[in-house]
């Protein structure tokens, strides 16, 4: 097993949630479940936040070998200007070295955030994305006045 498939099986066992149960959650199939706890594939990106809503943890604790689900999800002060976007469109800046292509110069919602990780999603010239970025790449957050 890898470190994402034992922390994913673990968890899933301390909650007394079966592999099937939690494929179903996660609208895939027993199989893929078994597979990532094996450590033969990984899940795709866009299901951490899931999987880690599911098993009570942060993403950071799933993403990182040195990271505890005890661990503070983020400082208080990042953590409460993020409850109070999270639903909210926003226009993101980031960091110049972990600019976002895909976000440059683009209002998105914050759909939710684990850790140190966010969930946006967003329409652009290709369509609606959703994507998972660290908020550490994020220079500053404007939010948006709904019209």
């Amino acid at each position: 097993m890898n470190e994402l498939g034992n922390k994913i099986a673990k968890k899933r066992k301390d909650l007394g949630i079966t592999q099937s149960e939690f494929a179903d959650q996660l609208a895939v199939t027993r199989q893929t479940v078994s597979r990532w706890e094996a450590g033969t594939v990984l899940p795709d990106i866009d299901k951490i936040p899931d999987i880690a809503a599911i098993l009570k943890v942060n993403c950071d604790y799933l993403l990182k070998d040195e990271v505890y689900d005890d661990e503070p999800l983020v400082n208080k002060a990042v953590s409460r200007l993020l409850k109070e976007s999270k639903g909210k469109t926003v226009r993101l800046s980031f960091f110049e070295d972990e600019a976002d292509i895909d976000l440059f110069n683009t209002d998105c919602k914050i759909v939710d955030f684990s850790g140190n990780w966010m969930k946006v999603e967003a329409d652009t010239k290709k369509g609606r994305i959703e994507k998972l970025i660290p908020i550490s790449s994020v220079l500053s957050l404007q939010i948006k006045e709904d019209k």
